[in-house]
């Protein structure tokens, strides 16, 4: 099912206008569990046709009677990719909630989340931000923005789109924080994150590529505000590469492979000492609803994608004063609605 965007999202890396989404549902005893894959090459697969093959060469020797935690680490040594399984784990743990009759959170032993969600704004012209701004915060509840920087015409362009997204957001009293996407170098970075911590940004993430890890503690001395990792941690088993030089790490469902991971995530961040935030991708409420069940023990929480979809074609992640909240009903509480697939 092909997603489309309110507004194209452009990053440090490109521009995305929708997303082709796949949702997997299961039933068993009267029960429904609902999932969903958004697609990604650095994920694994790069399109709905290449999620479902994945999918159905790994349940084809058959999951009945298996736990998830043992599925999942069948998923990562199969290699399956991350996007693709997170579809499965997120319906599993949906359907293993509803049959408890308990809302997902609770199953899990967490507190319901109390931290406001951001906003994302991409990388834009400052004409286009001074029209944007309004649109998405006007008559909302919204608490904080994330504003896209690592714009290809270099650190120039992102003071003058940030200028304009400070000029833009005075009316609205919202907290402002930065995602790079990994479009500064070094030098660029320590500049830029001394910038925008004199201008009252709450924190920076990913600042550097995927891949120059090492790097980053040359940033982490003396930084004048805290540094979090997104594309750099996928799993829970990178976080001991970094951990000592990052102030937190950004876990999304789609590259970790579902809430399985997820967890894992969670778990290994709080052992050393980490700060933890949950970020999204193109995904509808389904699998938005289903990060929101992880939240209550989060730092902070960027559940957004499903608020600028034109339409969304499914329920269950609603905003009540700032934060995206999981439905007190049984399971995760996001659904595919019936006129997509009926």
């Amino acid at each position: 099912m092909v997603l489309t965007k309110r507004f194209p999202l452009a990053i440090s890396r490109g521009i995305r206008y929708d997303s082709e989404n796949l949702f997997v549902r299961i039933e068993s005893e009267g029960k429904v569990g609902w999932g969903e894959a958004a697609p990604g090459s650095s994920e694994g697969a790069s399109t709905a046709e290449e999620v479902e093959l994945a999918l159905r060469k790994f349940i084809a020797p058959g999951i009945e009677g298996q736990s998830i935690t043992s599925l999942y680490d069948r998923a990562i040594n199969e290699k399956v990719a991350p996007c693709a399984y997170a579809a499965l784990d997120i319906a599993m743990w949906d359907l293993l909630a509803k049959k408890a009759n308990l809302p997902l959170y609770q199953l899990l032993g967490f507190s319901r989340a109390l931290v406001p969600t951001s906003v994302t704004i991409g990388i834009n012209p400052p004409e286009v931000i001074k029209e944007r701004v309004p649109l998405l915060l006007e008559g909302t509840n919204v608490k904080s923005l994330k504003i896209k920087l690592g714009s290809p015409e270099g650190i120039h362009a992102d003071k003058i789109m940030f200028e304009q997204v400070v000029k833009s957001t005075t009316p609205y009293n919202v907290q402002l924080r930065v995602d790079a996407n990994g479009g500064w170098n070094v030098e660029e970075a320590k500049h830029m994150m001394q910038w925008l911590a004199d201008r009252k940004v709450d924190y920076v993430e990913q600042p550097l590529k995927e891949g120059e890890e090492k790097k980053l503690i040359e940033l982490y001395n003396n930084r004048p505000i805290p540094i979090f990792v997104d594309e750099s941690c996928r799993f829970a088993e990178n976080i001991p590469h970094f951990a000592s030089y990052v102030d937190g790490v950004n876990l999304k469902l789609m590259k970790c492979g579902g809430i399985t991971g997820g967890l894992r995530i969670i778990a290994t961040a709080k052992a050393f000492g980490l700060q933890t935030m949950i970020g999204c991708m193109s995904e509808s409420s389904v699998s938005i609803a289903a990060g929101a069940a992880l939240s209550g023990q989060i730092d902070h929480i960027d559940l957004d994608s499903h608020y600028n979809l034109n339409p969304d074609p499914s329920t269950g992640a609603p905003m009540v004063d700032g934060v995206t909240l999981p439905p007190n009903v049984p399971g995760h509480g996001g659904n595919l609605k019936e006129e997509y697939y009926a």
